[in-house]
């Protein structure tokens, strides 16, 4: 039994510009084999068990030999194994595809190839700057910059290209870049032709350099532009002043440390690359489980005693209703239940189980919660009110002060991720711009993370999802420079994103 092997054009950079049958592949891969222009992100759809091996090559270094490439594809898929090679930009453009899916055919194993966004386009269109244009260029050439024109060898027919007016892209030849100009203007291109350097095209730090082929190189050297850069030639270039989107977007740039925990991370990470961010997932808090179920089970079976439950967050949401589940119950056990939302993350919890809640502040601040609900007569109301292990009682008192019976009962736990104070740490020397909180606890817990290094926060600009978790990050002697007006992850960003853009409009 032999496996299959699919050559998978990972795309550009950007993620999400794999596509759908590439994804497919790696759900359902047993061993994918990478290389170093993959956007580690995709990985994630790789399945836990499967293989991950890391073959990067960059020039003067690599992990394996092409050769040795080859022979691990077939090795694996001759021990019948499904095999996903997943290859930065398309397999067949300068990919060497050609050559693994020619070794597989050799052995006579089934290959698939699964075509890729190449960066040949991609990184042009990311920076504004269509390949072609009509009425400025109908044609366009991509050539590898990897060989020295000089040479008397060259396959690359530069004197055609010097003169043919079209769009010429070069890929992979940022250090012999200076010998292609020079060829170039020899055969008798224009010095003031448009040129554009785009360094790592797609990605969240893409960076551009405009000016002609006589200055290109120095400007984008004083621009401290390094390998992977792509070199785009030709009238289309000027078009970009008009065209440029995705550096324009406020947070463009910006390194965002995402704390919210890992289950929950990934809604304010695809909300901030939206933005531009470039944001870094360094979870301080997990969601876990109660080390005992006895209390929060025993209540379960007792709903019948409340009048009211007043779910604290999305994450109570969930816990409670494992634990019906378990009970053999489901929604109906809430039936004849004012049932009440704290923010709308957890009434869009509720409602994901047909629940409409019955009670969602305009705000989720205990003041303001309390304020709404003190129209009502608490007199003897028996109220439950699932939560975290730990956090602020503020509405628990409250309730109690306007003559209500409150259970505040602890759901699941806020726990600190075990060994990220040392990646917390690093994440700063890296240089973070921008930090989010979304909880009080992931002030606390990242606090505790930095240790002796917390100072480092006073570098950043500090973004807190509420006024209590703001309260949380002053008292803890923090700078506060944002609170969302509204207290979601959605509101953070959008506060985020007027705050910047109205910056930039301030300093035009």
């Amino acid at each position: 039994m032999t496996g299959k092997v699919y050559l998978v054009g990972a795309g550009p950079g950007d993620p999400g510009l794999i596509t759908v049958k590439g994804m497919q592949a790696l759900q359902e891969a047993q061993v994918v084999v990478y290389d170093r222009l993959v956007d580690p992100a995709q990985l994630k759809a790789v399945p836990q068990n499967a293989e991950l091996i890391f073959v990067g090559k960059a020039r003067g270094r690599q992990q394996l030999t092409q050769p040795k490439i080859n022979q691990l594809l077939v090795d694996k898929a001759s021990q019948g194994l499904n095999v996903v090679r997943l290859k930065g930009g398309d397999p067949f453009v300068f990919g060497r595809g050609g050559e693994e899916a020619l070794a597989l055919k050799a052995n006579g194993l089934p290959y698939e190839i699964v075509p890729g966004v190449t960066s040949a386009i991609a990184a042009l269109a990311y920076a504004g700057i269509p390949i072609t244009h009509r009425g400025v260029s109908t044609t366009f050439t991509v050539v590898s910059g990897s060989e020295d024109p000089s040479k008397p060898e060259s396959t690359i027919p530069w004197d055609v290209l010097a003169k043919n007016g079209g769009t010429l892209v070069v890929l992979m030849g940022w250090k012999s870049l200076e010998n292609i100009l020079d060829t170039l203007e020899k055969n008798g291109m224009s010095h003031t032709t448009p040129a554009a350097l785009v360094q790592w095209g797609t990605w969240s730090d893409q960076k551009t350099v405009t000016g002609n082929i006589k200055n290109i190189l120095k400007l984008g050297t004083d621009a401290g532009l390094t390998a992977p850069v792509i070199t785009v030639i030709g009238e289309v270039v000027k078009l970009r002043e008009d065209l440029s989107w995705f550096d324009k977007r406020p947070l463009f740039g910006k390194r965002v440390l995402n704390t919210r925990s890992r289950s929950q991370a990934s809604q304010l990470q695809t909300l901030l690359e939206q933005a531009g961010a470039n944001p870094l997932e360094l979870p301080t808090i997990e969601i876990g489980p109660l080390l005992d179920f006895t209390e929060l089970d025993a209540t379960l079976e007792r709903l019948a005693d409340y009048k009211w439950v007043i779910f604290a967050s999305a994450n109570a949401v969930e816990s409670v209703f494992e634990r019906l589940k378990l009970q053999g119950k489901d929604t109906r056990a809430l039936a004849n239940k004012i049932i009440g939302a704290i923010g709308p993350a957890t009434a869009h919890a509720l409602a994901r189980r047909g629940i409409t809640a019955d009670f969602v502040p305009k705000r989720s601040v205990s003041s303001e919660i309390l304020k709404e609900l003190s129209v009502r007569d608490w007199t003897g109301v028996q109220v439950l009110l699932p939560a975290a292990d730990i956090g602020r009682d503020e509405l628990e008192k409250g309730l109690t002060q306007m003559g209500a019976t409150v259970n505040r009962l602890a759901a699941y736990r806020n726990v600190p991720v075990a060994g990220a104070g040392k990646l917390a740490k690093q994440a700063f020397i890296d240089g973070i711009d921008i930090v989010t909180f979304t909880s009080s606890s992931t002030v606390r817990n990242l606090v505790d993370m930095l240790d002796t290094e917390r100072k480092r926060l006073e570098d950043c600009f500090i973004a807190c999802i509420g006024p209590i978790t703001a309260a949380t990050a002053r008292d803890l002697g923090l700078r506060v420079d944002l609170e969302a007006q509204e207290h979601t992850v959605e509101g953070l960003v959008d506060a985020l994103v007027n705050h910047f853009a109205a910056g930039k409009v301030s300093q035009t």
